[in-house]
């Protein structure tokens, strides 16, 4: 079911007194905003406002959503106080629902992954058992979560959690509303759940926080990562140390094997007594921290000006919570699931070691009849100023008609397709990121990956990292050999390949080149394999491989 889309910007009004300041967080399909309540006296108070799409549902049952969240909310804020978010109101507007929680004195997990990418094993047993305790006192009530994900959890200094999102499972048809990355694969088959699903969420947090990546990447869009989820094998956990045994008996696919909340908790308490003082660092990210504390209400310099000086991650990005420079990075350990070509062509999922890229100021790769691309001389574009939407070039940059250029806040250029837009992004702090852009409408895409851990031959990084996991696919198939290069004077490597992705045989080109002092970017182009050699296609690859350009490089 296709998931209602709402186009917001700061200073808009939900239900007419809410304002919308500053994005803390994203996830799939869900946005965190802080935001200030106008409607609470002459004095505005700080909130926030958490924005879900809806999907598309004829029997109307969405209807109901709102009235569901805050009376579920009420019960579990009984149970546990002070370790459930207070709802304070939810509506429904445009098919988006809203939900306002009183301000939290926390940091939302996600972003400390963001920031800190790993934790040790002792923190996330700390973590994970007070996501427990909120856990049981929900099943023990019959009430079951189903959407819990790093998002939904804010960590406050003493690492005591709060937990949102209660609620808005069964409120709608949709087996997962947010983050499909931590269902669990009954929600994936769209089948009845129950306490289980928490418990596969719970072992999926833990993986994180300790791998640094989810144990199921998002692919973009959510069926194609529900599918992942349900039918890909779980990579084992290569950082977990004593907390392995208990992550892998949570991620059992047959939910009726999974362990028990009480041997999972005796399995956290274990971990936790091996070590007491190596969890005790701070908890919540420093810049976060000087940020949040920055705005609580009362606070002297609690003001949007306050947000936005106190942090820039506030401000950032994060499809998954965490991309991991295991995953879709060079010079990282092999991680992600599987290398699965995305079902949405390109790079809804960039595979481990994709951490090379192109710059638009040197040679460009020019396919040929057989799909190689070719090197040859390509002119320097024009510098452009920046600008977090495409804008269009200057008449020196000469650009095929139809393209305009985009300048990316992260640092980097690119002409794309006039119709085009930013799909996705995943980031991990400074260390990586990666950006998707694409079209409704048109199955091509294009995947930015940016890794400042990468390894010395660019060669090595597709042949030992990517390949190995885009073959557990079983119908990959390698095109040609693994090209060594030059790229603007810089050693670069291109691979290319078909797979199957979501029901279409596609076809990638990927070229990913060093920038220096471990940096390095990537390029991968796919479209559906019966659309390669289209005039459109090949004039595509050839323009991202002429005009991408990293600003830093």
């Amino acid at each position: 079911m296709a998931m209602g889309r709402a186009h917001v910007s700061t200073h808009h009004l939900v239900a007419g007194r809410y304002r919308l300041l500053e994005i803390i967080q994203r996830e799939t399909n869900r946005i965190c905003w802080y935001a200030e309540d106008l409607g609470a006296g002459e004095i505005s108070r700080p909130c926030l406002v958490t924005q879900v799409g809806l999907p598309d549902d004829p029997v109307g049952t969405e209807r109901r959503t709102a009235a569901r969240l805050l009376r579920t909310s009420e019960t579990m804020a009984l149970l546990r106080p002070g370790r459930i978010a207070t709802v304070v109101d939810a509506v429904e507007e445009a098919g988006t629902l809203w939900t306002v929680n009183e301000w939290i004195d926390g940091t939302p997990l996600g972003e400390l992954l963001s920031e800190q990418g790993t934790f040790n094993y002792v923190r996330a047993a700390r973590i994970g058992l007070e996501v427990l305790d909120v856990l049981d006192a929900a099943h023990a009530e019959g009430i079951t979560h189903a959407e819990l994900s790093p998002g939904q959890v804010f960590v406050r200094e003493d690492q005591s959690v709060v937990v949102t999102g209660f609620g808005l499972a069964g409120a709608t048809l949709a087996p997962r509303l947010t983050a499909p990355a931590y269902a669990s694969p009954e929600q994936a088959r769209d089948q009845r759940i129950g306490p289980a699903a928490d418990l596969w969420a719970l072992g999926a947090i833990l993986y994180t926080m300790v791998e640094g990546r989810p144990p199921f990447r998002d692919r973009g869009r959510p069926e194609n990562t529900l599918k992942g989820v349900d039918r890909l094998p779980l990579r084992t956990p290569m950082r977990a140390g004593p907390l392995a045994q208990v992550v892998q008996g949570l991620l059992r696919k047959d939910s009726r094997e999974r362990l028990t909340r009480q041997v999972v908790r005796e399995a956290l308490t274990r971990a936790l007594s091996e070590d007491p003082e190596a969890g005790l660092g701070s908890v919540a990210a420093p810049r976060l921290r000087g940020a949040y504390a920055a705005i609580r209400p009362g606070g002297p310099a609690w003001s949007r000006r306050t947000m936005v000086a106190g942090t820039a991650l506030a401000v950032v990005t994060v499809a998954v919570a965490v991309l991991a420079a295991t995953q879709g990075l060079p010079g990282g350990d092999p991680g992600g699931d599987t290398a699965e070509s995305p079902p949405r062509p390109p790079a809804t999922a960039a595979p481990p070691g994709e951490g090379t890229g192109q710059d638009g100021t040197g040679p460009s790769a020019t396919p040929n009849p057989t799909g190689s691309p070719t090197t040859s001389p390509a002119p320097s574009p024009t510098p452009t100023s920046p600008s977090p939407t495409p804008t269009p070039s200057a008449p020196a940059t000469a650009l095929p008609a139809g393209f305009i250029r985009y300048q990316a806040p992260e640092g980097f250029s690119v002409a794309l397709p006039e119709h085009w837009e930013r799909l996705d992004t995943d980031r991990q702090g400074d260390l990586a990121y990666r950006v998707v852009f694409g079209a409704d409408g048109d199955d091509r895409t294009l995947a930015v990956t940016y890794s400042a851990r990468v390894g010395p031959d660019p060669v090595a990084v597709w042949r030992d990292d990517v390949e190995p996991n885009l073959k557990q696919a079983g119908d990959y198939q390698r095109i040609g050999e693994i090209r060594a290069t030059t790229y603007q004077g810089r050693e670069a490597a291109d691979m290319e390949w078909r797979a199957d992705a979501g029901g279409t045989r596609v076809h990638t080109f990927g070229r990913g080149f060093l920038i220096g002092e471990g940096r390095s970017f990537s390029l991968r182009f796919t479209t559906p394999d019966a659309d390669w050699e289209d005039k459109a296609s090949q004039e595509a690859l050839r323009t991202f491989l002429k005009t991408f350009r990293p600003d830093s490089a």
